[in-house]
């Protein structure tokens, strides 16, 4: 076999169906097809294989003692490790209600016993397809934050500090109540924010400071560039406001745009004010790194002078106090 031509992996299932011998026939029909399969009989067995043995599918059937179907989907589907996972609701009922019941809990699609083969593996066939494709836009996106850390590792003064804004920036999200789209797209944006500067020469973005107004005019592209990078994925659209406007300035003094007070987006704001205090804290080859007193000093000076968002400036500091006293 040619080296460069990878096998495609086996999905896994997971047939959760208290009757044992439901869950037993299902599994012997499947593994026919040349999948993985593996069975639980009870919500708790259920939670206990995905968190060991992260499945590709999952059919779920809706009665079950303890946990029911619908409660198990929901918490599924409200997790981010397990939301994307398609999840077949197997049900003998029939009453509408119970359809909409399980739409409600977030099932991506439905089987009624009794279960014929060819539509099982017709419905197992789509929703597996449609799991390739999330995976290769999950790998898509793994693929640009690795760039963005390759960005960080031209400058040895920077390291860590896409994984600092990272965990700030979500930290934050979570501090005022976002919901957790939001609090994805700050980690996200921590690794992503400054991608732009992939196209920026070495000799200017290691220069630091004293830029000539050629070399920052060359410096002030990169949130655009950015932009234009993470914009064909539509995953990342919830990003895009962050790359392109965390060097907008609450005064209107910033760029690419020119934005004022909350005409900048609130995730960028959010990455801001971290960004900020993280390169305050942090040394450089043109400035020593400032103890926390002194860095929020600063920033609230800066807050006052018209820079950054003075409510999130506070709120900020505000949640790091909250985590020193924990």
């Amino acid at each position: 076999m040619d080296p460069y031509i990878q096998q495609k992996r086996v999905a896994r299932i997971l047939v959760v169906d208290d009757n044992t011998a439901n869950a037993s026939l299902m599994s012997q029909l499947l593994q026919s097809g040349g999948y993985l399969v593996r069975t639980a009989h009870n919500a708790s067995e259920a939670e206990r294989e995905i968190r060991a043995h992260l499945p590709d599918l999952i059919l779920l059937d809706v009665i079950m003692p303890g946990k029911s179907g619908y409660d198990l989907c929901r918490e599924l589907k409200e997790d981010a490790v397990t939301r994307l996972i398609p999840l077949v609701m197997i049900t003998g009922l029939a009453d509408r209600e119970d359809k909409i019941r399980g739409i409600e809990s977030g099932a991506d699609d439905f089987l009624n016993k009794p279960i014929f083969p060819e539509e099982l593996f017709a419905r197992v066939r789509s929703l597996l397809k449609l799991k390739e494709f999330t995976d290769e836009l999950e790998h898509a996106e793994d693929v640009l934050c690795t760039l963005g850390l390759s960005v960080e590792a031209r400058d040895p003064y920077t390291e860590g500090h896409c994984e600092r804004l990272s965990r700030y920036a979500s930290q934050m999200g979570r501090h005022l109540g976002l919901g957790e789209e939001s609090v994805v797209a700050l980690r996200r944006g921590g690794y992503l924010h400054d991608l732009g500067k992939i196209a920026v020469p070495d000799e200017v973005l290691k220069k630091g400071s004293d830029l000539t107004p050629a070399e920052w005019q060359i410096m002030k592209r990169h949130p655009t560039t950015g932009e234009t990078i993470c914009r064909p994925l539509k995953s990342l659209r919830i990003l895009l406001p962050i790359i392109r406007c965390h060097h907008e300035h609450w005064n209107g003094s910033g760029y690419p745009d020119g934005l004022r007070g909350e005409e900048i987006p609130l995730l960028a704001r959010i990455l801001q004010v971290v960004d900020v205090y993280d390169a305050l804290i942090t040394e450089r080859p043109y400035k020593r790194a400032l103890p926390h007193e002194d860095a929020a000093e600063t920033m609230r000076r800066e807050a006052a002078a018209g820079l950054w968002d003075p409510h999130l400036v506070g709120e900020f500091f505000r949640m790091l106090r909250k985590a020193q006293a924990a």
